[in-house]
C-alpha cells in the first residue's frame, strides 16, 4: 500500500505536464524566412520551437543566450492561470522517457500574472522583463538537461516538499541565466516584481528567501 501511495505521489507532481493539452493553441508567425537563425558558428533551429506571436521577439532573445538548446524541442504555450506561477518549465509527458539528447520540453505562460494581492494581464508587462523571465525559464531547461528520468521523478517529489529544494533549483535557473549573459533581464524581472506598488513586505520576504535577491544578480555581474 505504502509502495503505491508513494508511487501515486509522484505521478501527481507529472501531471502538470498534462495541463499542456487545455492550453492555448499557438498562434504562429510565417517562418518561411525564420526556419533558421545563423550565428558566427551555428544556426537556432526553429523547425522544433513553438512560439506564439506575442513573445516571439523575446523568446527569440532569449535562446540566443542558450546556444546549448538551439536543436532542443522546446514549446511556448499561454494558459489562462497557473497557479501559483508566471511561468512554468517542465519536459514534456511524451518525451519524458526518452534520453536527455532526445527530450522535449515545454514552457507554459500565464495569460494573469498575480503579484502578491495585485493581478495584471501579461501584455502589460514590459518587454525586458518578458525577456528575462524566458531567460530564467531556459535556464530550468538547462537543468533539465543533466538530469535523468528517474533524476527529475526525484527532483519533482523534493520541489513540492523541500523549500530548500525550491530556493537551490529556483537560484540555479537564476545562475544558468546570467551565465549565458541574461543577467540585466534577470535584473529588470526582479526589480519589476519587487518594486510593484502594491506588494506587501511579507511577500518581498517570500521571494527573497527562495530567489536570487537584486543585489546577489548585480554581485555576479560585477564579478563576471
Amino acid at each position: 500500500m505504502k509502495i503505491h501511495i508513494a508511487f501515486w505521489i509522484i505521478l501527481t507532481n507529472f501531471s502538470m505536464l498534462l495541463t499542456a493539452q487545455q492550453a492555448d493553441k499557438p498562434y504562429f508567425e510565417s517562418m518561411t524566412e525564420k526556419d533558421v537563425i545563423p550565428t558566427e558558428d551555428a544556426v537556432l533551429n526553429l523547425e522544433n520551437k513553438v512560439i506564439p506571436k506575442e513573445i516571439y521577439n523575446e523568446a527569440i532573445l532569449a535562446l540566443e543566450h542558450y546556444p546549448e538548446l538551439w536543436n532542443t524541442a522546446i514549446t511556448f504555450q499561454f494558459k489562462d492561470n497557473i497557479k501559483k506561477s508566471t511561468m512554468q518549465a517542465q519536459p514534456r509527458w511524451a518525451s519524458f522517457l526518452k534520453s536527455r539528447k532526445k527530450r522535449e520540453y515545454i514552457i507554459l505562460i500565464s495569460r494573469t500574472i498575480q503579484i502578491d494581492q495585485d493581478e495584471l494581464s501579461f501584455s502589460e508587462v514590459p518587454s525586458d522583463v518578458v525577456t528575462g523571465w524566458l531567460g530564467h525559464e531556459l535556464g530550468h531547461v538547462m537543468d533539465y538537461r543533466e538530469r535523468s528520468g528517474f533524476g527529475m521523478l526525484v527532483f519533482g517529489v523534493k520541489y513540492l516538499y523541500s523549500g530548500a529544494h525550491i530556493k537551490e533549483v529556483e537560484r540555479t535557473a537564476d545562475v544558468y541565466a546570467i551565465t549565458h549573459g541574461m543577467g540585466t533581464y534577470i535584473l529588470k524581472t526582479k526589480n519589476f516584481i519587487l518594486d510593484h506598488a502594491n506588494i506587501s513586505e511579507a511577500y518581498k520576504e517570500r521571494l527573497r528567501s527562495l530567489y536570487m535577491s537584486p543585489e546577489e544578480v548585480m554581485h555576479l555581474l560585477e564579478h563576471d
